[in-house]
């Protein structure tokens, strides 16, 4: 396995060719071990996983306190190597609850400098708004990180969630060096205007999602039961008939799966992988066991017949339900 670097857009920075997400680690998906996630982040930056992803909002906090602490018991030449990422903007309230986003000047600044008290560092590599702010155009949410940059508090320019439109704009603002959007098998949406406006800017993606929050895994069974506070437990495409539907495109994934000697999970995340070089996969890996599998990937090469045949088992639009509830899908800019 060899773990190579690829360049995040033209005005990124190098990265490893998989990038490990950490919200898992922390919210969202159920209970989380600690020790384990920081283990697992450890053993990420021993395999030489370089970029680290992660919001503010996510458990409030928790995530970036959890991967700085993750930072400061790594060995020294793991910790230099580490590009953090992170996503902000999100605003939460004392229950967990979900309201809206802030990406005024004044607040994103406010925001990046909580963040570099809990993650311990004195600049983050890339920093992103999570979500478009409807009432703030993003000429000045991208003015007020590029002001950041010029202070040396932040290295690069990143957005999330955003349609062509919104990137265009960024980019005659200031330098972007990447997309962060989900894109996998079963979420093909970047694809048509997305995909090729980021391709003419020279702006990198790392992609969220490659598993479908596991629903593409190859581990998720049709009865399994959700704790509370589990994501997935209100997300569409695993409700009723469209998580059977779901999990019938992965029983047909896993016969091509199984004759290339792989696993679900490693073909899917291989097939991310292989469709540019500036697309970088983020694996939302919460143990060990599980990140080896993922880096794993990186031995799988899919040749044209491979994926032909991914194609006519998974086909573009033949999952079933949308990606986040409706009420999620409507403030997404990215789907408009």
């Amino acid at each position: 396995m060899t773990l190579h670097t690829r360049p995040l857009g033209t005005t990124g920075p190098d990265v490893s060719a998989l990038g490990l997400g950490c919200m898992g680690m922390s919210a969202l998906y159920g209970e989380a071990d600690r020790a384990e996630s920081i283990a697992t982040v450890h053993a990420a930056l021993d395999a030489g996983v370089t970029l680290l992803d992660t919001g503010d909002f996510y458990a409030m906090g928790h995530n970036e306190m959890l991967i700085g602490e993750a930072l400061r018991t790594a060995p020294a030449a793991a910790r230099e190597n580490a590009l953090t990422s992170v996503k902000f903007g999100a605003l939460r309230g004392p229950d967990g609850s979900w309201n809206s986003y802030d990406a005024r000047p004044e607040a994103v600044k406010n925001f990046a400098a909580y963040s570099l008290q809990r993650l311990g560092v004195d600049h983050i590599d890339i920093y992103r708004p999570a979500r478009l702010d409807p009432e703030v155009p993003i000429e000045e949410t991208v003015g007020a990180i590029a002001e950041l940059v010029e202070q040396g508090y932040v290295r690069h320019i990143g957005l999330s969630e955003v349609g062509a439109d919104t990137i265009r704009r960024a980019a005659a603002t200031a330098p972007i060096s990447d997309l962060q959007i989900e894109y996998s098998l079963i979420s093909r949406g970047i694809e048509e205007s997305i995909l090729p406006a980021t391709r003419e800017l020279g702006i990198g993606i790392t992609a969220y999602g490659v598993l479908s929050r596991g629903l593409i895994s190859g581990h998720y069974t049709r009865d399994r039961k959700l704790g509370a506070g589990d994501f997935r437990a209100f997300s569409p495409r695993f409700q009723g008939e469209n998580l059977q539907h779901n999990l019938d495109l992965v029983d047909q994934l896993r016969k091509i799966a199984e004759q290339k000697g792989a696993s679900v999970a490693q073909i899917a995340i291989a097939w991310v992988a292989g469709r540019s070089e500036n697309i970088v996969p983020l694996i939302g890996a919460r143990t060990r066991e599980r990140l080896s599998e993922a880096l794993g990937a990186l031995d799988v090469t899919l040749d044209a017949a491979d994926l032909a045949a991914i194609e006519a088992a998974v086909p573009a639009d033949a999952a079933a339900g949308e990606r986040y509830p409706a009420a999620q899908m409507a403030h997404l800019d990215s789907e408009r």
